[in-house]
């Protein structure tokens, strides 16, 4: 005869204690404090030895002396390895363990309820994922072989999809009329450029004022911002959201008119199309 295995009991709030609880270890008291269950997640017990292994690391060095900056540069890579890293890892343990911490530690946050499942995690880390694209992106804006290269520039999806990832579910449509955006982005990007033909073309650098010459790269300046952002505002009059569409069109014209000073307009423009999709 199978006998089916019992599951701890759930360790009852009145004996389980709140320095556990905030430590992340067996016999934590109950809490409803989403902001002490969401430390909890991280188990701030397991943070010591990155710390200390930052501390042991600048001593073997022998380059740190104690003054303001290695000071302060030391307790931020301790922040980032022990609560950041470490507690991000600890997080996403429990979020793929829950099935097992259900029978195993059914007192744990996610299984007993505390925390949602979505609060806790997805099945997918997009937010992970977008951050590990968007350094990418940082990383190859600046650095050769693609510095500055044509379409080299992404700068405003990664941060938008973030958001979106963050408090709602990221959708095709989001990602499209994003990227779209970027376009537009990459436009105003380009007349940072101009400043930059001499010294640009004397490094070999093939930006478009460089690889096209300034008139055409100026028009294709223009093109990107106004193509890309008509196209939305077409999207989101088919959708049935005129008055967004009219206020996206509006923002068009200065943006034409003033290039030089064209991203508040265009950041704006972002912003009413994510208030239209919201809706």
């Amino acid at each position: 005869m199978l006998v089916k295995p019992q599951a701890p009991d759930k360790a009852p709030a009145a004996s389980g204690s709140s320095f556990n609880q905030l430590l992340g270890i067996k016999g934590a008291a109950q809490e409803t404090n989403k902001w002490k269950i969401r430390l909890q997640l991280t188990k701030p017990v397991t943070w010591p030895p990155l710390i200390w292994g930052i501390v042991c690391g600048a001593a073997a060095s022998g380059n740190f002396h104690w003054n303001l900056e290695d000071v302060a540069k030391s307790i931020v890579c301790m922040i980032m390895s022990g609560p950041c890293l470490t507690g991000y890892t600890q997080t996403i343990n429990d979020w793929y363990d829950r099935e097992i911490d259900a029978i195993n530690e059914p007192y744990r946050p996610i299984p007993s309820g505390a925390i949602s499942e979505n609060e806790a995690g997805h099945d997918f880390p997009t937010i992970f994922w977008l951050a590990v694209g968007g350094s990418l992106l940082s990383y190859i804006y600046s650095a050769p072989p693609l510095k500055h290269n044509t379409f080299d520039d992404c700068p405003l999806s990664t941060p938008k999809w973030a958001g979106q990832a963050l408090f709602g579910t990221l959708t095709p449509d989001i990602i499209v009329l994003t990227l779209l955006y970027s376009i537009a982005g990459l436009g105003i990007a380009i007349v940072n450029d101009f400043k930059s033909v001499e010294g640009d073309r004397a490094m070999g650098l093939q930006s478009l004022p460089v690889a096209f010459g300034p008139e055409t790269a100026k028009w294709i300046c223009v093109g990107a911002i106004d193509i890309t952002q008509i196209s939305v505002a077409g999207y989101l009059l088919g959708a049935g959201k005129p008055y967004y569409a009219l206020a996206l069109l509006a923002l068009i014209v200065p943006q034409i008119v003033f290039q030089a000073s064209a991203q508040p307009f265009l950041i704006l423009g972002l912003l009413v199309t994510a208030l239209a999709t919201s809706h």
